[in-house]
């Protein structure tokens, strides 16, 4: 998985985000934060993404998410695994 895959897999959870059940405040801003992260890990040069102890967190909570939306909005659990995927794949 590259990186421009990743990003398609951003984009189409943020899609999917949008058009589905609303989703709450806390937890549409936990995503958010999330994707955030994700993206400024993505636009460091390698050697700086290994020195970033921030990186193993966002594998935690994106799993915290991920249970979340498993439970309260099940159409976005698919997208968000898949990402997670992605980021283990790269070594994220």
């Amino acid at each position: 998985m590259n990186r421009s895959e990743l990003d398609t897999l951003l984009g189409k959870l943020k899609a999917e985000l949008a058009s589905g059940q609303a989703v709450d405040a806390d937890l549409r801003q936990s995503l958010e934060s999330l994707d955030e992260d994700i993206r400024k890990v993505l636009m460091q040069r390698p050697d700086e993404a290994a020195a970033n102890d921030g990186e193993a967190l966002l594998s935690e909570r994106a799993q915290v998410i991920e249970a979340r939306f498993a439970t309260e909005h099940p159409y976005l659990a698919n997208t968000l695994r898949d990402v997670m995927d992605s980021l283990g794949k790269m070594g994220i």
